[in-house]
């Protein structure tokens, strides 16, 4: 499925004329499959939807952007510097020119109704409250047509193979999220279910006028979007915001781009109109007659049906807020050193944001707004740093929204499917069971200690992770044994699994996805190739292995 957008040319609105236009959304119309389709944008006159322009862009004073630069050495917190940051750009999202390119249409409607009580944003893939363009939009929706907003996230009984590790971690960034919307005098609706089930009927009975939600674009996240427009009322707009991304999935590009080097300048390009500082969400002037229930946090725990004996880890504490601090922590200790050690996992050198970012707890923009202000210090690490968090970021969700069997031997280029079909009947070495690899005892003791730290710590070594997901091609009987194992440890252990980096990591290391053909080989064929002493050459191996030995763990 696709949902394509088609930025066309903007109709100029004075302020005046946006101030009595107060029952109509200002986004861009872009097609979208199923029934409900968007109406023609031949025309905005008398449209609820004026089409937008580079102009429409937040062209935000650079003067004030420094306004929350915290040198090093300087007091305060970087939470602090970000909220001032905010401030400098705008007093609210009222008063900043939201480039509406971040928008489109997902319903036939656009249109408020008369007798709209409420705005809706729907909570999904990004979990916080600030620097979230989705829930801006929707803020600035509301305060436009002076009506109440509310927040809803709809909590699955369980998602593919995520434990209680993933939803713990969930869990507790949300009840951040809710203590967070007190003080904005905006309410926050736990709703237990499938979207589905529970967003329509919620919608009807409060009368809510508008639904805002965010972008994902895994397939599951998908349905759950096309369910939902199919099941709201006709007269009920649904739009949606890419909030994760700097430059929104499907204007960075209208297809599956073939790898960094294809996508890189189509982004670069556009980076100065959605590199952006946020302004903030503020206390909402609009007092809702509908107050959110109490939300009684264990039975929501009590509820789910995962696995638990993945446990919880310490080191990566749930929220934002504790986002922020590892991204201060990174910046102001890590930064220095990510170009020149980020392939070796004996060096503390890379961000660990992953967790917070998959969750949405940090926006990547933010980061990447804060990590920039360093780059006359360390250049070649803020440049690493933009290409992994922004570029090869932005690729993953490219490939996964534009290729349905983004997690499947068949989603792969023809070259490589052809190489792995001409060598599936290669001699295998060694041949583990799903049951040996998790538990990590297979005759590599390096790759047996990169499964150990994903098993304890819930984040393997990037680096490490190519060389674990490239062995289990090497000692499983079939490809498509070993992207499905591969994917289902990820999923399993990983605090940032079911994650279109994690699903490109895998179809990376197995199917050649975004890499060319190399020299042909038993079992790999032209899929690159990694072995351990290709490992002993870029770190110490052995002082990983002591590290990560099952007797530490036992």
């Amino acid at each position: 499925m696709s949902h394509k957008g088609k930025p066309t040319k903007s109709k100029k609105v004075s302020r005046s004329e946006q101030s009595e236009d107060c029952k109509k959304l200002q986004v861009p119309t872009t097609k979208s499959p199923g029934k409900r389709k968007p109406q023609s944008s031949a025309s905005s006159q008398g449209k609820a939807i004026p089409q937008s322009s580079s102009s429409e862009s937040s062209d935000v004073d650079v003067k004030k952007r420094k306004t929350g630069q915290i040198g090093e050495g300087s007091g305060g917190s970087l939470l602090e510097a970000i909220q001032r940051s905010r401030l400098g750009a705008a007093s609210s999202v009222s008063e900043f020119k939201f480039n509406k390119k971040r928008v489109r249409l997902l319903s036939s409607e656009a249109d408020l109704k008369d007798d709209a009580q409420a705005i809706v944003y729907w909570m999904s893939r990004d979990q916080r409250v600030q620097d979230n363009w989705a829930f801006l939009y929707a803020q600035r929706l509301a305060l436009k047509q002076k009506l109440p907003l509310h927040v809803t996230f709809c909590l699955v009984p369980k998602f593919l193979n995520a434990t209680i590790r993933h939803y713990g971690f969930m869990l507790k960034g949300l009840q951040e999220v809710a203590e967070d919307l007190k003080a904005l005098n905006i309410p926050f609706h736990l709703l237990i279910g499938y979207a589905k089930d529970v967003l329509p009927n919620f919608v009807k009975e409060h009368s809510i006028g508008g639904v805002v939600t965010d972008f994902a674009p895994l397939r599951v996240s998908l349905q759950w979007v096309d369910d939902v427009r199919d099941q709201l009322p006709d007269d009920v707009p649904l739009v949606q915001v890419d909030a994760h991304n700097i430059v929104p999935c499907w204007i960075a590009s209208n297809k599956q781009e073939y790898g960094a080097r294809t996508i890189r300048r189509k982004i670069h390009d556009q980076l100065s109109q959605f590199l952006t500082e946020f302004p903030p969400l503020v206390k909402h002037s609009y007092t809702s007659k509908l107050q959110a229930d109490p939300i009684d946090w264990e039975k929501c725990y009590a509820s789910l049906e995962v696995d638990r004996t993945v446990k919880e880890v310490e080191w990566a504490k749930p929220g934002t807020s504790e986002g922020i601090a590892v991204l201060q922590e990174f910046i102001s200790e890590r930064l220095k050193c990510f170009n020149s050690d980020r392939n070796n996992p004996n060096r503390k050198a890379l961000s660990n944001l992953s967790p917070w970012f998959h969750f949405g707890q940090v926006s990547v923009q933010r980061a990447i707004l804060e990590v920039q202000k360093y780059r006359s210090k360390h250049k070649d690490s803020v440049d690493s740093f933009v290409e992994e968090a922004v570029v090869r970021r932005e690729l993953a969700d490219n490939f996964c929204y534009y290729n349905k069997n983004y997690d499947k031997i068949e989603g792969a280029y023809d070259w490589a499917k052809n190489t792995l079909k001409d060598h599936a009947k290669d001699k295998r070495t060694y041949l583990y069971t799903l049951e040996k690899l998790e538990c990590g005892k297979t005759h590599d003791p390096l790759w047996n200690a990169a499964q150990l730290q994903m098993v304890q710590e819930g984040k393997m070594h990037g680096f490490l992770r190519m060389y674990w997901a490239k062995k289990i091609l090497e000692w499983t009987s079939s490809p498509e044994e070993a992207l499905n194992f591969a994917i289902y440890l990820n999923d399993r252990y990983e605090l940032d699994g079911r994650d279109p980096n994690g699903y490109v990591g895998c179809m990376w290391s197995i199917c050649g996805i975004h890499d060319q053909g190399w020299a042909e080989r038993a079992v790999f064929g032209k899929i690159r190739f990694m072995n351990y002493q290709g490992c002993k050459r870029k770190f110490d191996v052995e002082t990983f292995e002591r590290r990560y030995h099952p007797k530490n763990f036992s």
